[in-house]
């Protein structure tokens, strides 16, 4: 089964010569199929940690290893693999490339993948049916509201039918309809494609849906029951 496991992770900022501590020896292993929230006030390190995680940012020590990878000792090209073939990632703004419709952008991480061909080029189609926005395919991002270009997003992000899907405040700039209706796709579409979740959330709704749930405070992290 794959997993992610973070082993003594601590990650210190340095401002004006001195160095904050933002994570502490984090230890948790999280694997495929397993839905996880990490939840913290503003500014605790959630998000530090979901990308020492995806490989996006280096610890100050510690480990991270994907299956039997060190993350941060295999080269740059095999980690970019990694990535782009077993991660998603969902962030509170979806990044989405403003010159491409939403077509091509959920289609852009096939074509990195050299993926793209008539089978997969079907399941965006299929994807973007289930998530209500094949009216919009053709449209560039800056004419969808926030709920449709979020919806974009979840598509490319598990175009490639990765084994965990990042998400950074996915709901932040939602309103309360929208943001019910993203959460609801969220874990419909984990358990139709064996996803694990693994997001940085203060939505204490959005919270409840998780099977484990973190705590992030004072640099360290502890788990809720």
């Amino acid at each position: 089964m794959n997993n992610i496991n973070c082993i003594n992770l601590t990650k210190n900022f340095f401002v004006n010569n001195d160095s904050i501590n933002v994570l502490e020896n984090i230890n948790i292993t999280i694997s495929e199929n397993e839905t996880v929230a990490i939840t913290g006030k503003s500014g605790a390190g959630k998000s530090t940690l979901l990308h020492i995680m995806a490989g996006l940012e280096k610890p100050t020590s510690g480990e991270v290893r994907y299956n039997d990878n060190s993350i941060f000792e295999i080269s740059n090209n095999e980690l970019s693999n990694i990535r782009l073939v077993n991660y998603g990632f969902v962030y509170q703004f979806h990044h989405l490339l403003d010159d491409l419709t939403i077509e091509e952008n959920v289609h852009m991480p096939l074509i990195l993948n050299n993926n793209f061909n008539n089978i997969t080029k079907s399941f965006a189609t299929n994807l973007l049916k289930k998530l209500d926005i094949i009216h919009r395919k053709d449209h560039l991002p800056w004419k969808l509201s926030g709920g449709e270009k979020q919806r974009a997003a979840i598509a490319r992000a598990i175009i490639n039918s990765p084994k965990f899907l990042f998400l950074d405040e996915p709901t932040g700039n939602l309103d309360l309809y929208n943001s019910e209706i993203i959460q609801n796709l969220l874990f419909e579409m984990s358990k139709e494609n064996g996803i694990a979740l693994i997001s940085a959330t203060h939505d204490n709704e959005f919270i409840k849906s998780f099977n484990r749930v973190y705590n992030l405070r004072k640099s360290k992290i502890s788990e809720l029951n």
